[in-house]
């Protein structure tokens, strides 16, 4: 499978850089990377109502969407589990 590009919104680089341990940074920065070789890894899962999809890091979440035709991935949120699904 061909590698697909990765765009990271600026805003959820500043709530990557807002989490307070750098292991867990790194880690949530080794899961982002990992995302352009497999979009769909083990455990991922599709929100409902949305063209976007959830990967669970720990107790953070990676909320992305997908372009197949333009192998593109769009991390467009990350957050504490508590509060990445609210607007």
């Amino acid at each position: 499978m061909a590698r697909s590009r990765l765009l990271i919104k600026p805003s959820a680089v500043k709530e990557i850089e807002a989490i307070p341990l750098k292991r867990e940074r790194r880690r949530l920065v080794e899961r982002i990377a990992g995302l352009a070789e497999n979009p769909r890894p083990v455990g991922v899962e599709k929100l409902s109502g949305q063209d976007k999809y959830r990967l669970r890091q720990g107790r953070y979440r990676i909320l992305y969407a997908i372009e197949d035709q333009n192998l593109l991935v769009y991390v467009v949120k990350v957050g504490h589990r508590k509060d990445v699904y609210r607007k």
